[in-house]
């Protein structure tokens, strides 16, 4: 994309892909809908004004009476919160560039799990540890879509394998 408030983004198997702009308002929710929807302790949201698909389209759940999510029927993957089907959300980390929408403000924290205030404390792996890592991950060949847009993309079928 070549307009700077316009952004690319899309699913893990890159059946969905997306065209965004207008983003504002970057935000973690906390609350008990959002970490199940995402499977995580907390949603990372950022409202869009437009959004449009470019390959594919998202299957939705309507998580209560006012709120449905989209992501994509194939991989999973949580790509949206459409409150009202007037204000849409976007994951953040759907975005093929989600470094440049760190959260401002943090909602549902009567919900927050107590373990999340310390995450930045936590330790990382020594130096030793993180090599011993990279060697396993170094065999590891990635069937995730890149982080850009293609032209086409053999979508991996779905698979129970573990």
């Amino acid at each position: 994309m070549s307009e700077p408030d316009i952004h690319s983004g899309g699913c893990q198997c890159g059946a969905i892909r997306y065209c965004v702009s207008g983003l504002k308002r970057p935000t973690i929710c906390h609350c008990r809908m959002c970490q199940k929807a995402v499977g995580g302790p907390f949603a990372a949201l950022v409202v869009t004004e437009n959004l449009s698909w470019t390959r594919g389209e998202p299957s939705y759940f309507q998580s209560s009476n006012l709120v449905r999510r989209g992501f994509c029927g194939n991989c999973g993957t949580p790509l949206t919160y459409e409150f009202e089907a007037s204000n849409i959300d976007i994951t953040i980390a759907s975005l093929d560039e989600p470094e440049g929408f760190a959260p401002v403000l943090q909602l549902g924290v009567e919900n927050r799990l107590p373990w999340c205030e310390g995450l930045t404390e936590l330790p990382e792996r020594s130096p030793e540890e993180e090599a011993a890592a990279a060697a396993v991950f170094a065999g590891i060949e990635s069937l995730q879509h890149p982080d850009h847009d293609t032209i086409s993309w053999d979508t991996p079928a779905p698979s129970d394998k573990v």
